[in-house]
């Protein structure tokens, strides 16, 4: 049994967590998994959005806290081993937003501490009613800093901190009032609308969509000036693809369009 199962349908990749006994957690093997398929589908042309999802009651609990504590008994008491984990963490989450693939996360149970950093790191999230979402490692006494960076980039400042200070989870529906995720469906209703909501983007010029998330990240770290003019040089590059041409083309003519990619 895998820890991480893919599967392809047509142009959607499915990176299913599978350690459900451990409820998904991101412990050294998951991370792993998680950075492998990252790295072959930043060039794989075939798959055109991906889909994120957990095995049994819970989408993700963060860090394995059982490899935590074992990994505090080197002689530094951990120093090393802890920077070596969260820097890996830190290239799966990054590693995710720059894909040239949208990625969805599909979010049921409970996402806590770095499993809500990881639907946070994901470009979409459709959640399950009675999904929970937290940054609790307060609770526990260790500041959940790095959930934070995408946590905060997602959500208002004052909502992001009291969940960070107080540990307190938050449902499904305030997450979406929040803009954590995109939408809520029946529990039922999750892998169809999650499936939907991928084939819709996937229908799209993927050349299109892939230069488009990217300019999407940059921008928002710009001033207004640079952003227009950064933008402004990145829809010239879009205009100039054969398949926006014939797309513009197809909708003037009321057809199809004819994309050779």
């Amino acid at each position: 049994m895998k820890i991480l199962e893919r599967h392809d349908t047509d142009a959607v990749c499915h990176l299913h967590m599978n350690a459900p006994d451990r409820l998904n957690a991101l412990s050294e093997e998951m991370l792993a998994a998680l950075q492998e398929q990252i790295d072959a589908l930043h060039d794989d042309r075939s798959v055109r959005v991906v889909v994120i999802s957990g095995a049994g009651k819970a989408f993700c609990a963060g860090h394995d806290l059982k490899q935590m504590t074992a990994g505090r008994q080197s002689e530094d008491g951990g120093k090393a081993y802890f920077k070596d984990l969260f820097d890996r963490c830190a290239r799966v989450m990054t590693g995710v937003q720059r894909l040239p693939q949208p990625v969805i996360a599909q979010v049921h149970g409970i996402a806590t501490a770095a499993g809500c950093q990881l639907v946070a790191s994901c470009d979409m999230a459709v959640a399950a009613e009675g999904t929970r979402f937290g940054v609790n490692g307060v609770n526990i006494g260790l500041f959940c800093s790095t959930p934070m960076v995408a946590l905060s980039r997602n959500i208002p400042r004052k909502q992001a901190f009291e969940m960070l200070v107080t540990g307190q989870f938050i449902d499904a529906h305030r997450a979406e009032a929040l803009g954590l995720v995109n939408k809520v469906v029946p529990a039922e209703e999750l892998a169809d609308a999650t499936q939907d909501l991928a084939t819709l983007v996937a229908s799209k010029l993927g050349a299109a969509v892939k230069i488009g998330k990217q300019a999407f990240y940059e921008q928002v770290q710009m001033g207004l000036d640079e952003a227009y003019a950064y933008t402004g040089q990145v829809m010239v590059e879009n205009m100039l693809y054969r398949d926006t041409e014939e797309g513009i083309a197809a909708f003037l003519e009321k057809r199809p369009p004819d994309w050779s990619q």
